[in-house]
């Protein structure tokens, strides 16, 4: 079930960046792949392999600690993503419109919604995620596994910069969680992008005084490298061909499975709203962005 603290502060922010990317061309219903960090001893493979409840036959993807530090690297420190690929995932893919449900196990730092950001700005969507490790890890080597498996399986690579973007907010927007709140931090990105669908600003300085408000009018003070990350990040955003309409329908599956990833009925009905609420942002954004 998905953590709570998190879910808001990252979840809504990435969905509703969505950049394309390939399809599972070859995958069906029912098909699973496994990623294994690469520094696990060969007891600790077999240990994860039957808590994932698979054969040693599965197809099974490699991560190696080199590659978290180039999809990561740039956005957290080294000591963060660590020197060792430990933390290991199972990937199975559901029905058509079934939507994405995650759940970790021994996973401290990379939230069961990170997961999901990351996957669903891959285009990855529709599919079952269990991440897992044999000791309590930051789960980066799980994020870059899952991705990197979806690549391999599609027909076309994912360009590099839309990896990057969406790590980089995902990441960006976790660590201004840790420092205002889940709530907060989302709430900012969220009128950022609805004061840009509204007001388009025509140069940098535009949109870093546009930032800058929207953090002042929610008490939150932005020092100069958060802001100058901000301005970057929407900047890099509006580079790239999103797509939209995918955009609102994956939000669209998100809201049928909240039911599934939470419990309390009136957590589900806040949540529900706030989606509603990013959609209309999006049907916005759709008409400027295109």
């Amino acid at each position: 079930m998905l953590k709570r603290p998190y879910f808001l502060a990252v979840l809504l922010v990435i969905f509703s960046f969505l950049v394309p990317a390939a399809a599972l061309a070859d995958a069906k219903p029912g098909d699973v792949v496994v990623t294994l960090g690469e520094d696990l001893t060969e007891e600790q493979k077999s240990t994860m392999l039957k808590e994932m409840e698979v054969s040693e036959d599965v197809h099974t993807i490699t991560v190696t600690n080199e590659e978290e530090h180039k999809y990561l690297g740039k956005y957290i420190s080294k000591a963060m993503i660590g020197s060792n690929a430990l933390s290991s995932a199972k990937i199975t893919i559901g029905e058509k419109d079934s939507g994405l449900k995650i759940d970790t196990n021994n996973i401290t730092w990379v939230t069961d919604d990170m997961y999901a950001n990351a996957l669903i700005t891959a285009g990855v969507k529709d599919a079952d995620i269990y991440v897992t490790a044999p000791m309590p890890v930051s789960g980066t080597a799980g994020l870059t596994g899952i991705i990197k498996a979806y690549e391999l399986s599609s027909d076309e690579a994912i360009p590099e910069e839309q990896k990057q973007v969406a790590n980089e907010e995902m990441i960006k927007t976790a660590k201004l969680g840790e420092k205002v709140g889940a709530e907060k931090a989302t709430e900012l990105m969220t009128k950022i992008k609805q004061e840009i669908a509204k007001n388009p600003p025509e140069t940098e300085e535009d949109l870093r005084a546009l930032i800058k408000r929207v953090a002042e009018d929610l008490g939150i003070s932005l020092t100069d490298e958060e802001l100058n990350g901000l301005v970057s990040l929407f900047n890099r955003m509006k580079e790239l061909n999103i797509d939209w309409d995918q955009v609102q329908s994956q939000l669209e599956n998100v809201r049928e499975n909240l039911k599934e990833f939470l419990n309390k009925e009136e957590t589900q009905s806040f949540i529900k709203n706030f989606l509603d609420f990013i959609i209309q942002i999006i049907e916005e954004l759709k008409n400027i962005f295109k």
